[in-house]
Parts: structure tokens; C-alpha cells; sequence
């Protein structure tokens, strides 16, 4: 027998799927931070150097109050026999509740604001506090923390402070956070994120450790339709013992993180955002429909991004470069106040360049011409029109652009 000691954990779950909408709850919504918004946050903290930290919440759901009033049965091995027969009353939520993630957020938002930080408007777990030049970010992520900033000893006070209310685990410089590594090396002014553990977990789970490794999760060139569906019964029998979705899941974690891996540098002098947007043209063999991509750089990362097939079929090259165009620009807004909220990029009041590969696209959405051509559009697409005239993005034409999609 060895000298290590082994900690045994038991939780009082409740049985949330008894619970009656209207009676013992009402609304469950509960938002998280974007990994767009950390991603974003990072690229500053590189550019200006700040500190960043991480704190765990533990027991996190049990430090919500419940707006209703909420019943359950004594458990099992602990019930009271002087009254066996009596049921509790919940005086806080607890794991199980279908509220329970809700009561959990707007607690913790009461409590951050009292001690003086403010919410982003267009990121609800994002929070910044500011005292003369000193200045602090804090990004919650249901039960994780990261705070950053340009002084230590207001870091540490934060810290102290949310010991103060709630059950915490200092977890110490930021180095890993929801199965994303983080690089950091501060005389370079550098930062990188990368899921190659997470990614090795997944190979392992589906049994392909030994498997020939590339840059993409798609080898080039391949297209899929609904002809490689399976048809016969036999062929659906042995599909239907495949985690496909659970596979496709796995991949689109490490996609929408880092994809599949994303390095911040200084690389400017300046702190700016740069977008890149292109278009494959009725590229889906079963609608021939178009595929939209973009990508938003943030000091010299890649901040946001995403690939989507159009939801209407483009009757041209050009048209497929519009709609993408135009899906970027609405991208590039939300960039553009997310960051002027938190006053640190003084460079975003001006135009967020947004580079395409096609001038007709781009002509469209300047200067509209060629009625014939572009009568058929739907209306929501000419919202790019508006936000160039607002001055929030400037589109130019990039003779060639790395593909954004495959």
C-alpha cells in the first residue's frame, strides 16, 4: 500500500427532467464567452504585454439563487427519520436544476459589477474595469476565469476579491484553457495557441493514432454529396454503428478554436484589424450552391473566422464573391464594436480593410452598376452598401488570397 491519498467526490444532482416549465422554471438560457472574443483579447494581450491569469469556480452552479421556488426529495442516506416525511425546499440551485447554468451566470454578473467592472455590450462575459491607466479584462467561460491587464498587484486584488465570494482554485498564469494551449513568450511580445493534446485525444478515441498525418482534416480536392450516402440497407446497417456525428463533433471543437492552430505576433507597429473574404463557386454538387469564407486578423493572428455555404444559389463568380463579401461585413461590425468597447485599439474608429478577389464584387458593393446583373439579389445581401457608406469597412481588391476554403 503506498503513501498516496485518494479523494473519493460524490454530488447531489437533481432530477432536472422532472422539473415543469412555468412552475419549477422558467428560462434556462445562459451565455458564455465566444472563443472569438478570447481569441481577439489574446492578440491584445501580446501586443500590449499584459499579464493574464486563470481562475477556476469550483462547485460553481451551487452559488446560484433561484428565482422560484423549487422542491425535492430528501436524498437517499440522508434523510432526516424525525421527518422522514417531509420534502426540502432548495434555498439555492444546485447541478441537475435546468436553470442551474442561468442562476450561476447572472450571480457571478452581480457580483463582478460590484466591484466595478462593466459588461461589453456586444459580448455579455466579457468584462473590463478601468482606474486611471490601469486596466483590466475579465472573460468568463461558465466556470472558468481569465483576467488580464497591465498591473500585477490589481490582478492579485481581483483575485482576492473573488476568493472572498466564491469557492476558487488560482490556477496561476494562463497556460491552458478549455483544452487550448497557450504559448507565451513575453520578450517577443508572442502568443500561440494550439489543441495538438486535445487533437491526439480524438485520433486515440477513434482508434486512428497511426494515421497519416496533413495541414487540412479534408484531403484537397474531395467534394461530398448526398451520393455517398448510404443506400442499401446493408450499407445503412453497418453506417449506423459509426460515431460519424460524434467524429465531426470532435473536429469542429478544434475548428472553431484555433483551426488548427493560430500564433499571435507583433508584427505592426500599429494594433489593426485586417479581413480577407473569398468565395468558391457552386462548389455542392447535390444544390450547386456556393461556399463563403473569411477570416479577420488581429495583430498578425487570426482573430475570427468562418466557412459556410451560401443559403442561395449565385448564378455567377461574382455574385458568390458579393454574398460572401457581405456576410464578412456584417462579421466586421460586430468586430469593430466589440473592440472600441474595450478602448484599448484606437486604430478600430477607422474603416476595417476588407480585401477581395473580385473586382465585380467589389464594384457592387461601392458603386452599384449593372441592373441586369444583380436585379435578382436578394435584399439582405446589399447590406454591405450601407456599412461601407458608414465608413466601418473599406472593401479593395487582393489580386491573389491564400483559399479560405476549401
Amino acid at each position: 500500500m503506498d503513501s498516496n491519498v485518494q479523494t473519493y467526490k460524490g454530488r447531489l444532482v437533481a432530477k432536472g427532467f422532472h422539473q415543469i416549465h412555468g412552475v419549477d422554471y422558467d428560462e434556462t438560457f445562459s451565455l458564455v464567452a465566444m472563443f472569438k472574443s478570447i481569441r481577439i483579447l489574446l492578440a491584445i494581450v501580446a501586443f500590449h504585454n499584459y499579464e493574464i491569469c486563470q481562475m477556476y469556480v469550483k462547485i460553481a452552479f451551487l452559488n446560484g439563487k433561484l428565482e422560484e421556488d423549487v422542491y425535492m426529495t430528501q436524498p437517499e442516506g440522508f434523510v432526516d427519520p424525525k421527518d422522514a416525511g417531509k420534502i426540502c425546499k432548495l434555498q439555492r440551485s444546485i447541478y441537475g436544476l435546468k436553470q442551474a447554468s442561468r442562476s450561476w451566470n447572472l450571480r457571478f454578473n452581480d457580483a463582478i459589477k460590484e466591484f466595478g467592472f462593466i459588461k461589453n455590450e456586444d459580448e455579455a462575459c466579457v468584462y473590463k474595469k478601468v482606474s486611471g491607466n490601469t486596466i483590466t479584462f475579465l472573460v468568463l467561460y461558465v466556470d472558468d476565469i481569465l483576467i488580464m491587464g497591465n498591473d500585477i498587484p490589481t490582478l492579485q486584488s481581483i483575485k482576492t476579491w473573488l476568493g472572498s465570494f466564491f469557492s476558487m482554485k488560482d490556477l496561476g498564469e494562463a497556460t491552458y484553457i478549455l483544452e487550448v494551449k497557450i504559448y507565451r513568450d513575453k520578450s517577443r511580445r508572442l502568443l500561440g495557441l494550439c489543441q495538438g493534446t486535445y487533437i491526439d485525444k480524438v485520433l486515440k478515441r477513434f482508434n486512428m493514432e497511426e494515421s497519416k498525418r496533413g495541414f487540412l482534416p479534408m484531403r484537397h480536392g474531395i467534394s461530398l454529396s448526398k451520393e455517398m450516402c448510404p443506400l442499401t440497407p446493408q450499407e445503412r446497417e453497418r453506417m449506423s454503428k459509426i460515431p460519424y456525428a460524434f467524429a465531426i463533433g470532435s473536429i469542429m471543437y478544434a475548428m472553431l478554436c484555433t483551426r488548427p492552430d493560430v500564433s499571435y505576433a507583433l508584427s505592426e507597429e500599429e494594433l489593426s484589424v485586417k479581413g480577407y473574404t473569398d468565395a468558391s463557386f457552386q462548389t455542392d454538387k447535390d444544390d450547386s450552391r456556393s461556399q463563403s469564407g473569411f477570416v479577420f486578423c488581429l495583430n498578425g493572428g487570426a482573430a475570427s473566422w468562418k466557412s459556410l455555404k451560401q443559403s442561395t444559389v449565385a448564378d455567377s463568380t461574382t455574385e458568390a464573391e458579393y454574398i460572401a463579401a457581405s456576410e464578412a461585413a456584417k462579421e466586421a461590425v460586430w468586430i469593430e464594436k466589440f473592440i472600441n468597447e474595450l478602448g484599448v485599439v484606437p486604430s478600430i474608429s477607422n474603416a476595417i480593410e476588407l480585401r477581395c478577389n473580385n473586382n465585380g464584387a467589389i464594384a457592387q458593393a461601392k458603386k452599384p452598376r449593372s441592373h441586369q446583373r444583380s436585379k435578382h439579389i436578394l435584399r439582405r445581401y446589399h447590406l454591405i452598401r450601407e456599412i461601407i457608406d458608414r465608413g466601418d469597412v473599406d472593401a479593395e481588391y487582393l489580386q491573389m488570397i491564400t483559399l479560405l476554403i476549401p
